[in-house]
């Protein structure tokens, strides 16, 4: 079970935001006149679940037209909601996050108050690559060790360096002599942060001494991402991440694991830690993930 947890990398998938009532009704009495349509901005992960849920509401709803939904990603979109109230503002944020502290404060400041949080449901982090090409197995530190833009010392020393590795088999022998070229999510992405806190900061703290560094510098150690050729950010569209993989089978993705089953023709996604990105390790993960903190609870450090 905690292999299952560990592996399959559950967060929240969706949290739905809408701004107080009181706040939204002056903004919908000016939009009435100038805008005739919900606007909802947000997660490019959450996008396929809340078009469909778009295209429903127009098809049952003859007096209003279908919402408009933009892919800007979960901090763009939380970005843009919490502006300020008013036509040119989003009705809606979709995020595959919570919304944070200081992203609440921002909406306060533009008299966004009273977010109300719907939670959707859950999705698992998967790193892919190819159906055509070599089947990965990883670890949480293999992962770490890929991707960090600074990593402990291969020569033992308890100090972090400039991260050396450029090909997989320098990481560990099992993997293959191939670059390191792992496309993913931009850092305004929900999915870049779930990444980050579950997967990169996962095999960061199996090296004891980094996990025991102050919070900052654990977190800065962590969750630094290294620059291309070896991570290359590839926006906010998870299907163009599916389609490059498919044209460049040596590069792996990371992605939402709805995409990976949408798309299980065209791409495979790695086992972490031993364990097989599919729909029973998830569903252990998510109860795991329930019986304690979920990353932006205010129980949650």
């Amino acid at each position: 079970m905690k292999n299952a947890q560990q592996a399959t990398r559950v967060r929240g998938l969706a949290y739905m935001l809408l701004a107080a009532l009181g706040a939204a009704a002056s903004g919908m009495a000016h939009a009435q006149s100038v805008r005739d349509h919900i606007n909802i901005v947000g997660s490019s992960t959450v996008y396929p679940f809340a078009t469909v849920v778009a295209e429903n509401f127009g098809r049952r709803n003859a007096n209003f037209k279908t919402p408009t939904i933009e892919p800007t990603g979960s901090g763009g979109g939380i970005k843009a909601f919490c502006a300020g109230v008013g036509v040119q503002h989003p009705d809606i944020a979709n995020s595959s996050r919570r919304i944070t502290a200081s992203e609440v404060a921002d909406c306060a400041k533009n008299n966004v108050t009273e977010i109300v949080e719907v939670k959707i449901g859950y999705d698992g982090i998967v790193v892919a690559n190819a159906k055509s090409s070599r089947h990965y197995e990883l670890t949480l530190r293999d992962i770490y060790l890929a991707l960090a833009k600074d990593v402990p010392d291969p020569a033992g020393t308890q100090k972090l360096v400039p991260n050396p590795y450029t090909k997989w088999s320098q990481i560990n022998s099992k993997l293959p002599a191939d670059d390191i070229e792992v496309l993913g999510p931009p850092p305004t992405s929900g999915t870049r942060d779930a990444f980050n806190e579950l997967v990169m900061e996962g095999g960061c703290k199996t090296f004891a001494w980094v996990a025991a560094l102050p919070t900052d510098a654990r977190l800065t150690a962590c969750h630094m991402l290294r620059d291309a050729p070896h991570y290359i950010d590839a926006g906010e569209n998870d299907n163009l991440i599916v389609q490059k993989l498919e044209n460049s089978p040596r590069q792996l993705g990371i992605f939402g694991y709805s995409f990976l089953e949408q798309n299980a023709d065209k791409v495979q996604g790695a086992h972490i830690n031993g364990v097989a990105p599919e729909v029973p390790g998830l569903a252990a993960a998510v109860l795991l993930r329930e019986e304690g903190a979920r990353p932006g609870d205010p129980r949650h450090p």
